[in-house]
């Protein structure tokens, strides 16, 4: 029994690293639709600026996380500004080849200035804690904490607050927001932004935990498109619950099974759930 609870506790950090990634991939491809291949890199670079802020300039961790997330977001809106929005009206395809470019560049980008080699950030919080036969670090508790925290936040922005409301407003009808008076540029690159400072904090808060690489974030990606897709496109519920349903089934079949395939689980369950409902957990038909 205590290795079901380990592992279902392996699961749920590893999922709440999923939601908050893959919840930032919704805003920009499941709302926008623009398929951003790229948001794995911008996650890859979250962890090394983090990395620069605290070896480097000497930030503490909480600090080098804010920072970290205020840059991301800033180049977030950057790249929405300069790669995606002059190919609006160009064909999807025109899109998929910029994500792909600018994936690449980001990654040599990390190699030019860090190197190949991994990296690793010290771990500001090592001790360990024990509950229900589960023994853990103080980090990884506060990775599940402060992705709750965020996943709250982001939830009463987008509810409760005109500028989310306006993310929601373009999500269902674009030209209708823009003839309301909505600013539709502004709100595309505000959801970039937020999109890119949320795949900064996920970053940042696993990166005392594993090891940092220019490629960290090519296979993350890709399972942030299988939750999106398992959870239902554009729901922000499918995500979160998404991003916990595979951190849960990779740890218990890793855990069970065998952790070498691990990540052929992902794909699995994405297959199975599909051919039961084909919207996704949370899609809906469309009309």
């Amino acid at each position: 029994m205590e290795l079901f609870f380990q592992q279902v506790f392996n699961g749920v950090m590893l999922g709440s690293t999923y939601a908050m990634v893959a919840l930032g991939l919704t805003l920009v491809f499941g709302i926008l639709h623009v398929p951003n291949f790229a948001h794995g890199n911008l996650y890859m670079l979250g962890a090394y600026v983090t990395f620069f802020l605290i070896t480097y300039v000497g930030f503490g961790f909480w600090v080098a996380l804010l920072f970290s997330m205020i840059l991301l977001g800033l180049t977030g809106m950057l790249v929405e500004r300069l790669v995606f929005r002059p190919l609006e009206k160009q064909p999807d395809i025109n899109m998929f080849i910029s994500a792909i470019g600018l994936l690449l560049f980001l990654e040599n980008f990390v190699i030019v200035f860090w190197g190949a080699s991994g990296k690793r950030i010290e771990n500001p919080y090592p001790d360990a804690v024990q509950f229900l036969g589960v023994t853990t670090s103080e980090q990884r508790l506060i990775v599940i904490l402060a992705a709750i925290i965020f996943i709250v936040l982001l939830q009463l922005f987008i509810k409760k607050t005109v500028h989310g409301i306006t993310i929601e407003a373009v999500a269902q009808d674009r030209e209708g927001a823009q003839l309301m008076g909505i600013n539709v540029n502004w709100v595309s690159s505000m959801t970039f932004g937020i999109s890119s400072a949320l795949a900064a904090a996920a970053a940042s808060l696993v990166a005392p935990i594993f090891m940092i690489t220019p490629t960290m974030g090519a296979f993350l990606v890709m399972k942030a498109f299988v939750i999106i897709i398992l959870g239902g496109l554009g729901s922000m519920k499918g995500a979160i619950m998404g991003g916990y349903i595979l951190g849960l089934i990779e740890a218990l079949g890793g855990g069970y099974i065998s952790a070498a395939y691990k990540d052929v689980f992902a794909f699995g369950a994405l297959v199975l759930i599909l051919a039961i409902k084909p919207t996704g957990l949370f899609g809906k038909e469309s009309a």
